[in-house]
């Protein structure tokens, strides 16, 4: 399928105008944006979480993963429930399970985490949270931080290299599972700096983070999701896949939707973009990223309230687009929701993963003719 592509340029005064509407009267489109979304998702099963043999693997108990999505782990015949893990997978820029977000993991899950890694083919970790925060561990420390090997279950991590770049760090880790006599290069990507519940205080730092990240995924065979997780898995994990999504639909040329794939994500995983602090700080990083880094229009934000108006490079009061976002809010209103006996893999049929790109798309958007085919 081809559609209709514009130059950065183009997607850059466009998004501009619509953060600055967006921004108008104290944020209230943002605030009316992010408000929709408070139930999506809500309803989805999440029963294996739920089960008592596994509420010791989910770091925060209000926190579980859907069962239609859900990670599943290669079942030990000793122990039914050997399949769980707090994980779920996301979409991306291409599929449904371009990205796997979790939890920071626990003593008792770090094997099963490796677990994961291993069988779902990762060669990219993310991690985009502090291991403590004061006395509160966030994450417990599950690769070695200098050169060794450490031994999770059947898994064997061994830290080859670790780079510093500015406020984040690249390990080079092999991966081997015991008795195998191949080894897996896996990259490990540490932001350590974003606070719990938060946004970073430098946006171009994670504009860079992130690009460096997407530069990566652009780089390498596509043989399995890259894992994202923070503590919890939800506010910064959705906020760094919605920032990373979004900037490979605009190196794609296609103009960002900020607001859908949010919603899309949080049909895959509870809470994605938890606060309205971190929803507007996709667009500032996203507009940072388009604008080559100088834009001057960036949202000033501090706290739970936030006030970007009046901080965009163009003053125009246009509102264009909001009539073509208000048709796409109806259409994921009514979007069906799986029966709670759904099966897994049947769940593609109703999240229609082959119109994902058609979904992020304006519905001004138009085919090109002669590229389409029935």
């Amino acid at each position: 399928m081809r559609v209709q592509t514009f130059s950065r340029a183009q997607i850059l005064q466009e998004f501009n105008l619509q953060c600055q509407a967006l921004a108008a009267n104290d944020n209230r489109g943002f605030k009316q944006e992010f408000e929709e979304l408070n139930e999506v998702g809500k309803d989805l099963p999440t029963r294996a979480g739920d089960l008592e043999l596994n509420r010791e693997k989910n770091r925060y108990p209000y926190i579980l993963p859907y069962d239609h999505c859900r990670v599943r782990l290669s079942t030990h015949s000793s122990y039914s429930h050997s399949d769980y893990i707090n994980a779920n997978f996301v979409p991306g820029g291409g599929s449904e399970r371009d990205f796997i977000c979790t939890q920071g993991p626990l003593p008792n899950t770090t094997a099963d985490f490796w677990r994961m890694v291993w069988e779902q083919n990762v060669r990219i970790l993310v991690m985009v949270t502090a291991l403590r925060h004061k006395d509160i561990v966030l994450c417990d420390k599950y690769w070695p931080l200098d050169p060794g090997t450490v031994y999770y279950g059947l898994m064997q991590v061994t830290t080859v290299s670790r780079k510093q770049g500015p406020n984040y760090f690249v390990t080079t880790i092999h991966l081997r599972q015991r008795d195998c006599p191949t080894d897996r290069i896996i990259t490990h990507y540490y932001y350590p700096s974003w606070p719990d519940r938060g946004i970073p205080k430098d946006s171009s730092s994670l504009c860079a983070f992130t690009e460096h990240v997407r530069q990566h995924l652009e780089g390498i065979p596509c043989l399995g999701p890259a894992v994202v997780h923070c503590s919890a898995g939800v506010g910064r994990s959705g906020t760094f896949v919605t920032l990373l999504w979004l900037m490979q639909l605009c190196v794609r040329g296609i103009r960002p939707d900020i607001r859908a794939a949010v919603e899309d994500l949080r049909v895959h995983r509870m809470w994605m973009v938890q606060s309205l602090e971190q929803y507007v700080f996709v667009h500032h990083c996203l507009l940072h990223w388009l604008s080559g880094g100088t834009s001057a229009c960036s949202p000033q934000i501090q706290g739970a309230s936030v006030s970007a108006n009046h901080h965009f490079q163009d003053r125009s009061q246009s509102s264009s687009g909001r009539g073509e976002r208000a048709g796409r809010r109806r259409h994921h209103r009514h979007r069906q929701k799986p029966p709670a006996d759904q099966p897994q893999n049947t769940l593609q049929q109703i999240l229609h993963p082959g119109n994902l790109l058609r979904r992020l798309l304006p519905s001004s958007f138009q085919l090109n003719p002669a590229s389409h085919t029935s």
